[in-house]
């Protein structure tokens, strides 16, 4: 015999309700995600574009060395 589906929690969570309305405006509307774009982006990437968007740095920018060490590892093409 199947388990009952459980009856989803009320509570709020310790990090309150989401904003749906406004994060999909954002997503959608400011980013241009598509739909099936915007649902298979995770919360963080989500809020690191909202930072970018509001001029706010992630880090120092990469240097010249460290990009030519990435091509080097991670080539182009097949």
């Amino acid at each position: 015999m199947p388990k009952p589906l459980r009856t989803p929690s009320r509570a709020v969570p310790p990090w309150g309700v989401i904003p749906w309305d406004a994060v999909m405006a954002f997503g959608i509307g400011r980013l241009g995600l598509s739909p099936l774009a915007f649902w298979r982006a995770t919360p963080r990437e989500l809020a690191a574009a909202a930072r970018g968007m509001n001029g706010e740095s992630v880090g120092p920018a990469m240097g010249r060395a460290t990009l030519a060490a990435l091509g080097a590892r991670f080539p182009d093409g097949g």
